[in-house]
C-alpha cells in the first residue's frame, strides 16, 4: 500500500469517527431532558407520564415533585411523586387535591430535567354503582339441554368432510411420471 493510500484510510477512519461524536451529541444533550405530560386522574389525584423529549420510553426512575394551587389560593406540595407499576415512566400522586380547579406543576430535577403545568379538574372519587339484584331459579337443569345439541352436528360435519377428504385421496387420478427423452 503506497502513502497516499494510507493517508486515505487514516483521512476515512478519522472523518467516520467526526461523524460519530458530532451525531451523539445531539442525542447526550436530549438524554438529560424530560417531556413530562400531566392530567387529573378523574377524582382527587394527578398522572403524570414522562419520557425523554425525543419519544423514548423512560428507562430509569426520576423524582418528580408535584406543586398544586386549587381554589381560593390553597396549595398543595411540594409532593414527591412514587413509579406506578401501570408501566414504565408512569407516577401518580394519589388523593391529594380536593374538589375544584387546580394549577399543576410537576418538576424533575437534575440530572433528567423537566417540567410540566397543566390546568387539573378535581372531583369527589366516585363509588361503582350497587350490583342489581339476580333472579335465581330453583331448578338449574332447565337451560343445560338447550345449548347441548349443536355438538352432535359439528361431530357430523367433521366426520363428513373426513370422508370427503379420504374419498379424493383413494380416487384422485393417479399421475405416472415419464421421462422426457
Amino acid at each position: 500500500m503506497s502513502v497516499t493510500g494510507i493517508r486515505k484510510v487514516v483521512a476515512a477512519v478519522f472523518a467516520g469517527l467526526a461523524l460519530t461524536l458530532f451525531a451523539a451529541v445531539p442525542a447526550a444533550a436530549q438524554a438529560d431532558k424530560l417531556k413530562l405530560t400531566v392530567a387529573g386522574d378523574g377524582a382527587e389525584g394527578v398522572t403524570i407520564q414522562a419520557t425523554y423529549t425525543d419519544g423514548r420510553r423512560l428507562d430509569q426512575l426520576v423524582r418528580l415533585v408535584l406543586t398544586a394551587t386549587g381554589p381560593d389560593g390553597q396549595r398543595v406540595g411540594p409532593v414527591q411523586l412514587e413509579p406506578q407499576p401501570e408501566g414504565q415512566g408512569f407516577y401518580s400522586s394519589g388523593p391529594v387535591l380536593s374538589t375544584g380547579t387546580w394549577k399543576v406543576t410537576v418538576n424533575s430535577p437534575a440530572p433528567l430535567q423537566g417540567k410540566a403545568t397543566a390546568t387539573v379538574q378535581a372531583r369527589a372519587a366516585q363509588s361503582p354503582p350497587a350490583p342489581r339484584p339476580v333472579a335465581v331459579t330453583a331448578d338449574g337443569t332447565g337451560d343445560r339441554g338447550a345449548g347441548a345439541g349443536w355438538w352432535p352436528f359439528a361431530a357430523a360435519g367433521l366426520v363428513l368432510v373426513a370422508a370427503a377428504m379420504g374419498a379424493a385421496m383413494l380416487f384422485g387420478r393417479r399421475r405416472t411420471w415419464t421421462p422426457n427423452d
